[in-house]
């Protein structure tokens, strides 16, 4: 049996290969319990809460090109810092992510770097995002990977 800390990064890992595999569904699924915040205490709008409301956000944003059904891109996460509180059932994460694309437009290129602040928490035994906040840091050419 993996330890708490191992299966907290492989949801990380999982959001991941899922939004590179263009399965929107699947992303969305990892918020069933959770949230996605647009910014650290920002307003109502900018807080997308549940799968439904996740799944709007990806399919609003989110160029995903017919011929692969995905949106071209990798991306990676790294330097993820996990502290777990067993007894309560709670974790929180610290991590870098950096995103490439490549299309028949776009050379390969770094499109964005940040970091994510993720809460967990577990649902009938299993660990699921709380919440997740995403930072920019750098951000390139975005033009072939947002609709908008």
């Amino acid at each position: 049996m993996a330890d708490s800390a191992r299966e907290i990064e492989n949801l990380l890992y999982t959001y991941a290969a899922r939004i590179d595999a263009g399965d929107l569904d699947g992303v969305a699924d990892l918020f069933t319990h959770g949230r996605i915040l647009g910014q650290e205490d920002g307003p109502p709008e900018s807080a997308f809460e549940g799968r439904d409301a996740v799944r709007r956000l990806y399919g609003g944003s989110t160029r995903i090109y017919e011929d692969t059904g995905t949106p071209k891109t990798h991306h990676v996460t790294t330097n993820a810092r996990i502290e777990v509180d067993e007894e309560a059932g709670t974790a929180t994460c610290a991590s870098y992510y950096l995103v490439t694309q490549a299309t028949d437009e776009l050379p390969l290129q770094i499109i964005i770097t940040g970091r994510y602040r993720d809460t967990f928490h577990r649902v009938d035994g299993a660990w699921w995002f709380e919440s997740r906040t995403m930072y920019v840091d750098q951000v390139g050419d975005l033009s072939h990977h947002l609709k908008w």
